[in-house]
């Protein structure tokens, strides 16, 4: 017998049936974004031999993934690593370790090695932060599936995200963000004596800035900006809501720094005070802006896009953050000015503007052409933090603020009305093709990829483990330190940190009484030497002077071994190698010096 009443654990049918084709549809549209995120990495699957075309970068975030698992592992100190510089080692969490990556992919980079474990979190980076900003859209600000989905796709996908995306994995890695300001900007209770969630939101906020840190800080100090300039400005607009959701706000994020200074205390007492911390930036940050025009050209990873104006436009192939084509921006003013009246509209219009003038530097730059117009970047340039602050990647915050307007007005014209009630079906399929039209040019194409000469059979294959006893160390020729593309920390990343080896790619203290900042550690002058044979392919002629500063050298880093690689100079290399320190003998892969009997 049934009843006309529906017991209140029983999910009638047509509800049931309502719940699962939306669920089918949020795995679907998951699904595509990571079916687009394995196609634009497709050049580097099943291909260990390949890097995406900043190579130096990739080999610096293979190695700090191959670190967090060999930390996890071994139960080491995972914001140093003796592993690198030997024998000064380096403070990871002074550098962008992203420990919280590495840690999560821990087990897909012992079962598949350090390649796939980057090509993984490129994935992730990408497919998460679409998908983050997709459930945040259809949970809090649109009705519609479509409009969420066109708007993560935007987010997750834009030019500067697939720029960042193939060097930069803790400027990629933005799928927390959505999750964080959910949490930051909780809506009203609905029922008017409910009280506003401080506790258990404040708690679960301070959680995820503490992973954000470990992801990259530099994100989370763009977000901090962002949020603040956004916040201001809807403030602004809607003081009546600002007074009344202001003290639950303001609760959250005390609970919230509270749970993060607790739990990063030692973390950042280490980042700043610990074994090899330095002080400043190893670079000159204010050079990396955006010309004015880059706004609305292509990005040279999109269909339309080439390889010289971008280059004219950006600071490097990595730092594309805008490139938005004059069709999105058309369409965002169009956006804001239809629906102006919206405080959300008009903050985000703010917050964009913005931060598409700081990403313009200290002098403002047309076509590639300096102006010597000061450019709003000047006026903060001075402050904390923001003085170390890249001024290009200011533009990553135009991306989620156009991704949002785009979903914002798919979702608004999707309630229009014709003049008989009926659907406006013309408006639509007119607005439609408008944000067709717009994203076109900023499809993406995969990214470029570059060969890389492998890791000698010798050393992947633990040749070296008879030749190399405990507290010394594989020196790879020639010996890298500095912002470049380094042997040694790809052969330490792809065998799993197996070896320490001297030099690397990070940054560090100058000197033992000098903290400031620079890439690697100072040159030895055996290093020079052979990196300038490396590059010209001259054999110098060497005098015993240079045999004994090789030794010395040598003894510096506690060598073992030498190992030659496959290098365009490599037979130049080896004859000076054979000089500097007596015949070496081929191994499977390269060629090798036994120094242990003379490093002592």
């Amino acid at each position: 017998m049934t009843t006309g009443t529906t017991s209140p654990i029983t999910t009638p049918p047509a509800a049931a049936r309502a719940a699962g084709s939306a669920w089918l549809s949020d795995v679907l549209v998951v699904t595509g974004y990571l079916a687009l995120a394995v196609v634009l990495t497709s050049a580097q699957w099943g291909h260990p031999w390949r890097l995406f075309h900043q190579a130096g970068d990739q080999v610096l975030f293979e190695w700090m993934l191959a670190h967090a698992a060999h930390a996890v592992v071994e139960g080491e100190n995972p914001l140093y690593s003796a592993g690198l510089n030997a024998p000064d080692g380096v403070n990871l969490m002074a550098n962008t370790s992203v420990l919280g990556l590495g840690v999560p992919l821990t087990p897909v980079t012992l079962l598949f090695g350090a390649q796939v474990a980057f090509c993984v979190a490129v994935v992730c980076c990408l497919a998460g932060t679409a998908a983050a900003w997709y459930a945040l859209l259809r949970r809090r600000l649109v009705a519609t599936r479509s409009a969420a989905a066109v708007g993560g796709l935007v987010c997750g996908f834009a030019p500067g995200m697939i720029a960042q995306a193939s060097a930069h994995l803790h400027i990629a890695a933005q799928f927390l963000v959505p999750a964080i300001l959910a949490l930051v900007f909780r809506p009203a209770p609905k029922v008017a004596h409910q009280r506003d969630g401080v506790w258990r939101p404040g708690v679960g906020l301070g959680l995820l800035l503490v992973w954000q840190v470990f992801i990259g800080e530099e994100v989370l100090v763009f977000l901090a900006l962002a949020t603040g300039v956004f916040a201001l400005g809807y403030a602004l607009t809607d003081r009546a809501a600002a007074r009344r959701l202001a003290p639950a706000l303001f609760g959250r994020l005390a609970v919230a720094a509270g749970v993060a200074a607790v739990l990063l205390a030692y973390p950042l007492w280490f980042q700043f005070h610990g074994p090899q911390h330095y002080s400043g930036m190893a670079f000159a940050t204010r050079g990396f802006q955006l010309d004015a025009a880059s706004f609305t050209a292509s990005a040279r990873q999109t269909v339309f896009g080439d390889d010289w104006l971008p280059g004219l436009l950006s600071p490097n192939p990595t730092e594309e953050n805008s490139f938005f084509g004059p069709g999105l921006l058309v369409l965002a003013v169009v956006i804001v000015i239809w629906q102006w009246r919206r405080p959300l509209v008009r903050a985000l219009g703010g917050c964009g503007v913005v931060f598409a003038l700081l990403s313009l530097g200290t002098e403002l730059r047309v076509d590639g052409t300096a102006t010597g117009i000061p450019g709003p970047y000047r006026l903060v340039a001075g402050l904390p933090l923001l003085d170390l602050a890249v001024p290009a990647r200011f533009a990553l915050v135009c991306v989620p603020v156009l991704g949002v307007l785009v979903a914002l007005s798919l979702d608004r014209v999707r309630a229009v009305r014709g003049p008989t009630t009926a659907p406006g079906l013309p408006v639509r399929l007119l607005w439609a093709g408008a944000v067709a039209a717009a994203l076109l040019p900023l499809v993406p194409t995969p990214i470029r990829v570059v060969p890389v000469a492998p890791v000698p059979a010798f050393v992947a294959d633990g040749g070296w483990r008879p030749l190399v006893p405990p507290g010394r160390t594989v020196v790879a020729v020639p010996p890298v330190t500095g912002a470049g593309r380094s042997a040694a920390m790809l052969w330490s990343a792809r065998t799993g940190l197996a070896f320490p080896a001297p030099g690397g790619y990070f940054i560090g203290p100058s000197g033992p009484d000098d903290p400031a900042a620079r890439w690697g550690t100072p040159d030895r002058p055996t290093s020079v030497l052979l990196r300038r044979v490396a590059e010209s392919g001259a054999v110098p002629v060497l005098t015993d002077t240079d045999r004994d500063q090789a030794i010395e050298d040598l003894r510096h880093w506690r060598a073992a071994v030498v190992v030659l690689g496959q290098l365009e100079h490599a037979d130049p290399v080896r004859r000076t190698l054979d000089d500097l320190l007596g015949p070496g003998r081929p191994v499977d892969g390269g060629w090798m010096w036994d120094v242990r009997d003379r490093v002592s």
